[in-house]
């Protein structure tokens, strides 16, 4: 670990390069999740941009390509990277993972993973912008479902946004069970702020 304090002094360039180097992107599983507890102890922690570097060199390929929910290997790696640069995470995979195209169903399964065990407050509310940002999706309503499930206070401007958004997009989703358990959610968790 003493030695990836070198990660802490590349610029942007010189870390993509490194990690190319290190062919991160395609290192086996058992090595990531070792890799990943190294960067728990580095101190101090890596800045935002390089953390970003590092989640989608490590986990954006990966993540993309999931046909089957990820092995235990893949899922810790995740956990532990999250547990420190939750933020840096969400900027780089939420938003590919929201903005892919298809179903991407087990991806949708484990951004709900990450959503309820793993990211801080603020990392929620971030999930919660980039979903917002997107056309609603049956894809996505799961997505919606696990934050509200977390019982998160949003700021009055988030919150604004997503009875909104639920409200301009309803006619597309007249028949769908998932949209009717979002709105309760939100009138059920939100009830003092709904009008």
């Amino acid at each position: 670990p003493s030695k990836l304090s070198i990660l802490n002094t590349c610029t942007p360039s010189q870390l993509e390069g490194l990690c190319s180097f290190l062919q991160l992107s395609t290192c086996p599983e058992p090595s990531l999740v070792r890799f990943c507890s190294w960067l728990l102890a580095l101190s101090p922690a890596l800045s935002h941009t390089s953390a970003a570097i590092l989640a989608e060199q490590l986990f954006l390929r990966r993540v993309l390509a999931l046909t089957q929910p990820p092995s235990r290997h893949l899922m810790a790696a995740l956990t532990s990277f999250c547990s420190k640069y939750s933020h840096p995470f969400c900027r780089v995979l939420v938003a590919a993972v929201l903005q892919g195209p298809g179903e991407g169903a087990e991806q949708t399964k484990l951004m709900c993973e990450l959503v309820e065990e793993c990211l801080e407050p603020h990392s929620v509310q971030l999930v919660l912008s980039h979903v917002l940002e997107v056309p609603l999706s049956e894809k996505l309503l799961p997505v919606l479902q696990a934050v509200l499930g977390r019982q998160e206070v949003l700021p009055p401007e988030l919150l604004d946004l997503l009875v909104l958004t639920l409200c301009q997009q309803a006619p597309a989703f007249v028949t769908s069970l998932n949209f009717a358990r979002l709105v309760t959610a939100v009138l059920t968790v939100y009830q003092s702020q709904v009008s």
